[in-house]
Formats: C-alpha cells, structure tokens, sequence
C-alpha cells in the first residue's frame, strides 16, 4: 500500500539522518553538515516553466540556438561552459512532458540517440565516463541531460558529477568549443 505526501512527512519528518556521504571520496564537500527539516506536503506541486506547451522556452527556441537537430530531436548545449568537459541536452522537437507521453515509434528513436548522443560525448578526448539523468522538475519540455565525466577522477565518479559541474571552475571557451564541435561531428556521422 503507497502513502499519501502527507503520511510520508509524518512518517519522516522527525526522522531525518546524514547519511554517510562525507564519507565518501566522491562527495564535494567537506565539515560539518546536517539535513535541513523536511517541509510539509504542499497543496499542489510547483508548476514547470511551460506546462502544455504555454510560454515553452525550449518550444520557442529557433533551430540555430541548437547544437544539432532533426525532425523530431534537437541538442542544445549551454551558452556557458560548466566545469564538465561537455554537457548537452537532448530534447523533443514537439512538446512532451514525460517519457511515458511519447509516441511508440519516438520512443523508439529515443533508446537509438541516447546512445549516439552518449558515444559522441564519450569520444571526447579526456572523458571517462558520460552520466545521462533526467530531471523534469523546472521544464515540462521533456529533455536529458549528457554530462561528461573527465576521465581518472575517483572523486568524480558516480551521482555527485552533476554537483561538480558547479563546483569546478568552467572550462575555457576555446576547449568548450572544440569539445561541443568534436560532439558535433559524432553525431554527424552517426
């Protein structure tokens, strides 16, 4: 039997624990920490930006501002690099919330550029491993994310990749640039 928000929060909300994460070779932080109080349930979740296809960032932006596109696909890279070598953004060219709202036939196409967009960013030189996540709790326009993880970094490895992006320093344009480019051509091949 499932909980309600409000039977989960009552559940836990006196109950929260640090888990071992300093511990971790991989955590980005370090000294004392605590897990802040978990807030109770609110009446109704937060809208997404775009929500039905309304004021759509990603709907409204034009083909050029993308890395690449299709038909039916576009990657987009962020205008600014981050402290990964790479990380690109695959998105539905129509408006679609959640995998689960998507055509047969697309979501078929889906498991095939995964993995080309994936071996693209992998063959960029210096890159160990490419984390692929989802995320869609700020856009409805249903995107994933392709971060690459340098390579030979222990501390880097596995969920906290997507926290080191924000803790390293960017990546110079000019490697920026040429990775996105070198990603660019993997998926032109492809």
């Amino acid at each position: 039997m499932s909980e309600t928000p409000e039977e989960l929060f009552e559940r836990v909300a006196g109950s929260l624990r640090m888990p071992s994460v300093q511990d971790w070779d991989t955590f980005p932080f370090d000294g004392d920490m605590r897990p802040r109080p978990l807030r109770p349930p609110v009446e109704v979740e937060p809208a997404r930006q775009g929500v039905g296809g309304v004021d759509c960032h990603s709907c409204a932006k034009p083909d050029v501002e993308f890395l690449w596109t299709s038909d039916r696909w576009r990657v987009l890279a962020p205008s600014l690099p981050s402290g990964l070598p790479a990380v690109v953004l695959l998105e539905t060219r129509e408006h679609y919330a959640e995998p689960g709202d998507l055509p047969d036939g697309l979501a078929a196409e889906l498991g095939i550029l995964i993995a080309r967009i994936e071996r693209a960013v992998r063959s960029v030189r210096g890159v160990g491993r490419v984390h692929v996540c989802r995320w869609g709790d700020g856009s409805e326009h249903l995107h994933w994310w392709f971060m690459a993880r340098p390579a030979r970094f222990a501390q880097l490895i596995g969920s906290f990749a997507a926290i080191w992006d924000d803790v390293l320093p960017a990546v110079p344009d000019d490697i920026w640039r040429s990775n996105l480019d070198h990603i660019l051509d993997g998926l032109r091949d492809a």
